[in-house]
């Protein structure tokens, strides 16, 4: 299967993308520089790879985000004490370097982009439909960069070409309000959709495609919608997109929620329900030493190195674990607690075991706050478990999120009929099937959340995207749209339990920290003190 590997060229190319700017005067070798790239197809593949590369930054879905930035919010907390005084638990200052290389790598991602778009026009290609392709690629990923960057820090500058030279006028560029980054990012994707490859087309999900495209716009309709901009119109742009994604045909939920997983850790592509994911590849030994991540080495059941079976199950520092409130979200999700039918979400989601000093399996059923992420378990790959790192790809999108989507933005447009509350239900209903291993197309009195009116399927959304999305890194931010977060977070910290286990005392400094102010995350302290047309959030 085709990996999306960026190439050492690249990257020496866009460090010599300003010349002026060198710090030293002696003669390089092994550089590529500027005026030598973007001349053939082969240079503009490898310009692409590295824009998507980005994604899979240590920084980012490589490893800090995963377990490390606080984004589980109030399901989940992180019990790794290195992270102490850090953004991992809310200990937030302006110059946390987790937060700093969050920002740092998506504006490398953004001039990566910028540079491939200005000397695109320029480059030999036989296919110009594939030049427009790469062209609508590049702008999209652009614009992903920057809504990943607005839902962090709020006002961003927005930067649609690479800097000219050293001088301040070109590096210094002040913030654009939210509200307008959103209108440019919206704008961006819309306009680009039509020049990517369908669904059917892609060489694989790390690939953006038409469908995957109108799913991500459908998300960052929600968030405008939502707080603190509250853009008018929005729900009903999100339905529109959503609506879409499911009238392509081109997408269906997987018959096994368990399965959705198994397929990212062992490599295998299902684009029906997992529409787009950040590539990686191997363990970084051997002769890939930079194309692999650490999914399941940060977020999965905790291995020790000294652990008799890790070799097995695979190294992981564990360092996610899910709250009871989270578990009390499953429970009371549930139609028929006496049921035999069960959530298969649950157990996956939040494993119902850890692993002894052995390697065999301590059943964790009564002690909640001590069980770990369950849903990427590296026991689970295939071939030789590097030790830090993993070739688990991370979903960025599925097709149950766009459902879910659907039936709240239905829920919540005004303008929406009897109808559209109708099959909305029915798509929602689906993910729950799913989740209780049922016929997905065939209602289940047992199973179906009641969605007769639009507050009802509200509900029945809100109440469901933790469930199905839980610890896939969009928590934080749905409570943040909702107004629920500060509220949330609050409501945690009297519920831990006063006892001295470490991972007690790691929830506790996690949930005692939170602050209003954690909504947004500070600008980082050197980009402020180097761009003085930047304003600080507020609060930092």
């Amino acid at each position: 299967m085709k990996k999306l590997i960026a190439k050492l060229g690249l990257l020496v190319a866009l460090m010599s993308a300003t010349a002026g700017c060198s710090m030293l005067d002696i003669e390089p070798t092994n550089v590529i520089l500027l005026e030598d790239f973007y001349k053939t197809e082969k240079d503009i593949d490898c310009a692409l790879n590295g824009v998507y590369a980005t994604l899979a930054s240590t920084n980012l879905y490589g490893g800090n985000m995963l377990a490390r930035m606080g984004l589980s919010a109030d399901i989940g907390y992180e019990c790794y004490s290195t992270d102490e005084g850090s953004v991992g638990y809310y200990d937030v200052v302006t110059t946390d370097p987790k937060i700093n290389g969050y920002w740092k790598d998506f504006y490398n991602g953004i001039n990566r982009a910028n540079m491939l778009l200005e000397n695109l026009d320029g480059a030999e290609m036989e296919n110009e439909l594939k030049r427009e392709r790469v062209r609508s690629e590049a702008r999209f990923l652009r614009a992903y960069f920057h809504f990943m960057l607005t839902t962090r820090f709020g006002n961003i500058p927005v930067v649609l070409e690479s800097p000219k030279s050293c001088a301040l006028t070109d590096l210094q560029l002040p913030q654009t309000k939210q509200r307008e980054v959103y209108l440019k990012i919206i704008e961006e994707m819309s306009e680009c959709v039509s020049g990517l490859q369908t669904a059917l087309e892609v060489e694989s999900a790390g690939h953006i495609s038409q469908t995957a495209a109108y799913g991500i716009l459908a998300r960052v309709c929600l968030y405008m919608a939502g707080k603190p901009i509250e853009e008018p119109g929005m729900y009903a742009r999100a339905k529109a997109y959503a609506k879409k994604v499911i009238d392509s045909g081109l997408h269906a939920l997987n018959p096994s929620y368990e399965q959705v997983f198994i397929n990212l850790i062992q490599d295998k592509y299902d684009i029906q329900e997992s529409m787009w994911e950040v590539e990686f590849w191997g363990n970084n030994e051997g002769t890939y030493t930079s194309t692999a991540g650490m999914v399941g080495r940060n977020n999965g059941i905790n291995v020790s190195s000294s652990n008799q079976k890790r070799d097995e199950l695979g190294q992981s520092i564990g360092a996610l674990r899910a709250t009871s409130y989270y578990i009390t979200l499953f429970d009371s999700s549930d139609p028929n607690p006496s049921d035999a039918l069960k959530d298969s979400r649950y157990e996956w989601t939040i494993a119902p075991f850890s692993y002894n000093s052995d390697g065999t399996q301590d059943s964790q059923t009564s002690n909640y706050w001590i069980r770990y992420c369950g849903k990427f378990r590296r026991s689970y790959e295939l071939g030789t478990k590097g030790v830090n790192y993993t070739p688990i790809n991370w979903p960025l999108l599925r097709y149950s999120d766009v459902l879910l989507m659907y039936a709240e933005a239905v829920a919540a447009d005004d303008n929406s009929t009897a109808t559209d509350i109708a099959v909305a239900g029915e798509l929602l209903n689906q993910v729950r099937r799913r989740a209780y291993g049922q016929a997905i197309n065939t209602p289940n009195e047992n199973i179906d959340a009641e969605v007769g009116d639009r507050y009802a399927l509200y509900q029945a959304a809100c109440n469901e995207r933790p469930l199905e999305l839980g610890f896939e890194l969009q928590r934080k931010d749905d409570l943040i749209r909702w107004g629920l977060f500060t509220t949330n977070m609050k409501s945690i910290y009297p519920t831990i339990p006063p006892y001295t286990s470490g991972y007690y005392v790691a929830a506790r400094l996690y949930y005692s920290n939170v602050s209003a102010r954690d909504v947004l995350w500070p600008i980082p302290y050197t980009e402020v003190s180097l761009n003085k047309l930047l304003e600080q959030n507020n609060g930092w």
